[in-house]
């Protein structure tokens, strides 16, 4: 199997058919493919019109969330399912377009990538939506140092070696390029694709969404630079609390016993007694930390690139 195409949707009923059509018809000539449909707990005939997309082609396969758990976790489901050596992404909005895979493969194999992102560089979307996600990829492409211009679009064609080294839940599907440099996947391509209007429906996500966005990016970036070593991070913000509560007393004790000051109505007393308890207890998250971190530590198997 070269490729395997993961779809995950949710409330997407009048789309499913032409779309599993517009892509056989793109994949067929060149190349062997499966096609994977997702349905991430929809409450409309979406898993029906899987069923009998499925039963007409031996190539389709459909997946049924118990509930609507959420476009990563539904991409997680299809990845694992997937047998291709290639590993295609796509809305099943009809939105992106089909054809733009086979090119989009041979950009991954001529340039030796790990990863292809298409780039919706004409939208078809209300400003509502296309203002914030320009903010969005503005603000991700330069805290995670990736050059990309789209970093949600949802059109992608990875090596299979990508999906299998990520693992994705909660919003994560968004920064997908960055699990995949945090893994060593660092050789990432864009290309610009097509982007169609909406046929049927109505889009699945709201404003929310990207404050969503960037709190699971500051996670990301948390988890990657200091989940090994946990003291680092908490273990240094004690120490200042500490030090600087501690200075603080300091400075009462000796105007207290060389000057004879009161000290029972300093709010500056309240201050350091305070830095100090926060320090010593953010210090010893930290240490509690790197306890956890030890014992895990057999647990946890590195990415192995190559062997000779």
């Amino acid at each position: 199997m070269e490729l395997s195409v993961v779809v995950p949707l949710y409330n997407e009923e009048e789309s499913i058919a032409e779309l599993a059509e517009k892509v056989r018809e793109a994949l067929a000539e060149q190349h062997t493919f499966e096609i994977i449909f997702i349905d991430d707990g929809s409450s409309d005939r979406s898993w029906h019109e899987i069923e009998q997309v499925t039963d007409t082609h031996s190539n389709l396969f459909g997946i049924r969330l118990q509930r609507n758990y959420g476009k990563s976790a539904a991409l997680q489901a299809g990845f694992e399912k997937a047998k291709g050596r290639y590993i295609a992404t796509m809305d099943a909005d009809l939105q992106d377009d089909p054809f733009e895979i086979p090119q989009m493969l041979q950009q991954l194999k001529e340039q030796q990538l790990d990863l292809v992102s298409g780039w919706k560089k004409e939208r078809h979307d209300p400003i509502s939506k296309t203002v914030p996600s320009r903010f969005f990829n503005r603000v991700t492409s330069m805290v995670t140092g990736i050059n990309l211009n789209d970093f949600n679009c949802g059109l992608k064609v990875y090596r299979r070696e990508v999906v299998d080294h990520i693992y994705l839940y909660g919003e994560l599907h968004r920064y997908i390029p960055f699990l995949a440099k945090l893994e060593g996947y660092d050789n990432i391509g864009e290309k610009v694709v097509k982007h169609h209007p909406r046929k049927y429906g109505t889009t699945k996500f709201g404003m929310g969404r990207f404050m969503h966005g960037f709190l699971d990016l500051l996670t990301l970036l948390f988890v990657n630079r200091y989940l090994q070593r946990p003291m680092h991070f908490f273990g240094t913000l004690g120490f200042l609390f500490l030090f600087f509560g501690g200075a603080i007393n300091v400075y009462l004790s000796i105007d207290k016993i060389f000057f004879g000051e009161p000290l029972g109505d300093r709010p500056l007393l309240l201050l350091g007694v305070m830095l100090m308890v926060l320090g010593a207890q953010i210090f010893s998250i930290g240490f509690l930390g790197e306890l956890i971190q030890k014992r895990n530590e057999k647990q946890q198997k590195p990415n192995i690139k190559e062997i000779i």
